[in-house]
């Protein structure tokens, strides 16, 4: 009689048990479904075609096959009326089999062949005049490397990423206040306002926009680290919203799965690359003047990367 109450005893906890792990996974199956609705809404928001095919590639690159690829990040400052120009030009050069990615900064004052337009002018003036296609024809021709994609950040909106994500943690190397905020040396936690701050202040450094393009660095890679965690779960519709109001990419949703799928490794070792050149007024303006040789340097690194011979 015991063990007979015994056995019913442990039928319904087991019962009970199952029905709770069904609730769960079908509120985990709930909550699944919701984050990945959000993120193809946000990509759908975020994709913007591109008719643009390079010079430099003879085939479309396979990301389903791990091929090395690179990507052309513009931080605009877009106000009403005004598209603005791509004051932050950064080339990604990813490489899954080497594991690695090459981050190169362009000084916006960099002088070079505007393609497209058949002047020499500021390299971030390319934006101005043809948009996100001249930008990449222009790093394309300056570099001799291919642009595969791109992805346009507005950076007055860029806060509120960083603020979606939950704020940033920084390594800061000078000592400075910008804005009313102030920056002491060593790591540093922003919210998007000062992050925005952080990344803005070029008059203080001595390095002038070189140190300015380390900040931008830091944050993206600080933003990367926040969206990668686990926290981030939770904060997922103001992350995706937040993208999808202030990022344009080349880059489709299948793309953005296969680089996730395929590249994850190589994200967590971005070597910093840096363009080394001497500022000069021509006509009274100020340009950034990259001599042939390190041109060339610059060129032979990213290519080794990319894999072109």
């Amino acid at each position: 009689m015991r063990a007979e109450k015994h056995k019913k005893k442990k039928k319904k906890w087991l019962r009970v048990t199952g029905i709770v792990l069904l609730v769960l996974l079908l509120g985990i199956g709930v909550y699944a479904f919701s984050v990945y609705k959000s993120l193809t809404n946000a990509v759908d928001t975020m994709h913007q075609p591109i008719d643009r095919k390079s010079d430099k590639r003879t085939e479309d690159v396979s990301l389903k096959n791990k091929e090395p690829f690179s990507v052309l990040l513009l931080g605009v400052d877009q106000r009403k009326g005004d598209k603005g120009r791509s004051d932050t030009m950064i080339v990604l050069a990813v490489n899954p089999k080497l594991n690695s990615v090459k981050m190169l900064s362009i000084p916006r004052d960099t002088r070079t062949e505007i393609i497209g337009k058949g002047t020499e002018d500021k390299i971030n003036h390319a934006y101005a005049f043809g948009n996100e296609e001249m930008s990449m024809n222009t790093v394309e021709h300056f570099l001799d490397i291919p642009i595969d994609y791109f992805v346009k950040v507005n950076m007055e909106g860029f806060k509120d990423i960083v603020d979606a994500v939950g704020g940033i943690t920084v390594n800061n190397d000078l000592d400075f206040t910008q804005d009313g905020n102030h920056f002491p040396k060593g790591q540093v936690t922003l919210n998007g306002k000062q992050a925005l701050s952080f990344t803005r202040m070029r008059h203080e450094d001595p390095r002038g926009d070189f140190g300015r393009q380390l900040r931008q660095r830091e944050i993206i890679q600080g933003v990367l680290r926040e969206g990668a965690s686990l926290s981030s779960l939770t904060k997922y519709h103001s992350i995706f919203e937040a993208l999808g109001n202030n990022v344009r990419t080349s880059l489709t949703f299948n793309q953005m799965m296969d680089i996730q799928k395929n590249y994850r490794s190589a994200a967590g070792n971005v070597e910093q690359m840096t363009i080394k050149g001497d500022g000069k007024k021509i006509n009274k303006i100020y340009y950034y003047i990259v001599p042939d040789d390190e041109k060339q340097r610059i060129q032979n690194e990213l290519k080794t990367q990319l894999g072109i011979k």
